[in-house]
């Protein structure tokens, strides 16, 4: 059990790292320091795009519109730390005996 916690700890935390590279590649589109016509950032864009957008998608739907300003990714990547903490915490101490 002890494995699976760690595997879904892991996994929890490229996602992070994956929201956290779809902001920053946005960002760097948005003031054109980095060009969408260029297949490979197209490539990585849209492979960035398809992972997170629909998680994306649904927070949306609950937030007010910011005007241009997008909070999901943060809300995306505390609730996932969220998650992860309340799950070492519940689960943890079952497993490792604490």
């Amino acid at each position: 059990m002890g494995a699976l916690l760690t595997l879904i700890s892991q996994l929890i935390e490229f996602y992070i790292w994956i929201v956290i590279a779809s902001a920053v590649l946005s960002w760097l589109v948005a003031f054109d320091v980095v060009n969408m016509r260029n297949r490979f950032v197209f490539m990585i864009g849209d492979a960035l795009n398809r992972l997170t957008e629909p998680v994306y998608a649904r927070i949306r739907r609950f937030l007010p519109d910011m005007g241009g300003l997008d909070l999901s990714p943060l809300i995306v990547i505390f609730g996932l730390i969220f998650l992860r903490n309340l799950m070492w915490e519940v689960l943890g101490p079952s497993v490792y005996g604490g």
